[in-house]
């Protein structure tokens, strides 16, 4: 499975936001919902500079016709295909406060051929806690990710 698969899998939750009447784009990877965005972020490896960077800068373009406009994004969530470098913990320790708008998905035990994925989530954004149970609906558990000693540990548990 590639980063293919998990655009695939984020394609089939936005028609799945739409049947609830909260608007997405078919372009970029956000749902609004009450004038607020929860962006989706693809990537295959996650820098703890560029994590920094745009959770810092909350922005997202959002597409009006034939041109873009940026917005403000109020939550962001990052699909992960690998898991995320130790550095990142770092970070995350330092400003905790991060992870009040900021959740985290490790999709690469998805991509492993696994039936779970590690999220670090404790966002209240209702379009993230549709994201889990979306992926619980399609065979994905969710787990509590942790820090890179914890998530070997915790893998070689399952």
């Amino acid at each position: 499975m590639s980063l293919k698969k998990i655009w695939e899998l984020l394609k089939r939750f936005k028609k799945q936001c739409n049947c609830l009447g909260w608007k997405t784009s078919e372009n970029e990877d956000w749902v609004e919902i009450n004038n607020k965005y929860h962006n989706f972020v693809l990537v295959n490896t996650l820098y703890p500079s560029t994590f920094e960077r745009i959770t810092s800068n909350r922005k997202c373009a959002i597409r009006d016709g034939i041109s873009y406009r940026v917005v403000e994004t109020d939550y962001m969530a990052w699909l992960l295909s690998s898991s995320p470098d130790k550095s990142l913990w770092k970070l995350i320790s330092e400003n905790p406060e991060i992870l009040t708008k900021t959740a985290i998905y490790d999709l690469s035990p998805i991509l492993k051929g696994k039936s779970f994925c590690l999220k670090l989530n404790q966002t209240k954004s209702p379009v993230f806690q549709e994201f889990e149970k979306f992926l619980q609906e399609n065979g994905i558990e969710t787990r509590p990710l942790r820090s890179n000693e914890e998530h070997k540990y915790a893998l070689a548990l399952h």
